[in-house]
């Protein structure tokens, strides 16, 4: 995705709707934004949890631009930048975009699901046993 997708020409695509710096707090780079909400849409994830996989997962903010060191954008954050896309009619002409900038490519792009598994020990079955 890094390679193949044109990530200035969609950023140029956003950035006249994109808060400037200078009213309130520093927005994230846009391109960090955009990168967050493709994953978002690509792994199927909420808000909260896209936010979570940040935390957790390092290529997720190495690929998102940030540092393993930065501070993070929040669920509200990642809510208010998908909000932006869907009340200015973006977020369904940029997948439509990307989409076809994979298949140009021969990439055939399906959903993930990130699993989260926790192992806990706990006493052997007593059918087990016998």
């Amino acid at each position: 995705m890094e390679q193949i997708l044109p990530w200035q020409n969609m950023t140029a695509v956003i950035e006249p709707f994109y808060p400037k710096a200078g009213n309130g707090r520093r927005p994230y780079p846009l391109e960090t934004m955009l990168r967050i909400h493709c994953m978002q849409h690509w792994y199927n994830l909420s808000d909260g949890a896209m936010e979570d996989a940040l935390y957790e997962i390092a290529s997720m903010r190495l690929f998102a631009r940030l540092s393993l060191d930065s501070a993070l954008p929040d669920r509200t954050t990642i809510m208010n930048f998908r909000h932006l896309l869907e009340q200015h009619q973006l977020a369904r002409q940029l997948f439509k975009t990307i989409n076809r900038w994979l298949a140009e490519a021969g990439v055939m792009m399906t959903q993930g699901t990130l699993v989260d598994a926790t192992i806990i020990e706990a006493p052997s079955s007593a059918l087990l046993q016998s």
